[in-house]
């Protein structure tokens, strides 16, 4: 079995990029970022876009797999898998990176969050920096517009919400998982 699970900290309106796509330092948080590498550690493959790929390297060799629809369904290369999903689908190449099942780490950005939102996420780590507002920036998700925010998205796929926890008060930076 494949367990999918999506982890995102956003601003208090819903992004987790600045106008640019890069992830400002508002947007940074100790006991987040420990949070959300135990939960990269705990996992069996990672998979992020092309983007998040490139720009951030995989220093401890964690197994990923990049979506890009530069690949032609599913491809070895020396630094990760690839995976087109409009050639292949999800079910396949999960089947083929992961034969026995186990734990997927999605880290996003905005492209490969929607995608496993139509896929189905089992779990989404949702952290959220409460006093960050990034007017202009990358929702998590595209449907965050105007006052579609990102936990009627999460309930909109079928997720509920568990319990807020506090990660870091000063922040303030909330946790809410939901299943």
């Amino acid at each position: 079995m494949i367990e999918v699970h999506g982890y995102a900290i956003v601003s208090r309106d819903d992004r987790i990029a600045d106008a640019q796509g890069r992830t400002p330092k508002a947007l940074r948080n100790k006991a987040d970022w420990r949070y959300f590498q135990d939960g990269l550690n705990a996992a069996d493959l990672v998979v992020l876009g092309r983007l998040g790929h490139e720009v951030h390297g995989n220093p401890t060799g964690r197994p990923r797999m990049v979506v890009s629809s530069r690949a032609s369904g599913l491809e070895r290369r020396p630094d990760a898998w690839w995976w087109n999903p409009g050639a292949m689908p999800w079910a396949e190449a999960a089947a083929r990176v992961l034969p026995h099942g186990g734990r997927v780490s999605v880290p996003g950005g905005q492209g490969v969050f929607d995608l496993f939102l139509a896929l189905g996420y089992d779990v989404f780590h949702l952290s959220r920096a409460e006093n960050v507002m990034l007017p202009d920036g990358v929702p998590v998700f595209s449907a965050c517009t105007g006052s579609i925010t990102a936990e009627a998205v999460l309930a909109g796929a079928g997720l509920r919400p568990g319990p807020r926890h506090l990660l870091d008060p000063e922040g303030p930076v909330s946790l809410v998982v939901w299943r």
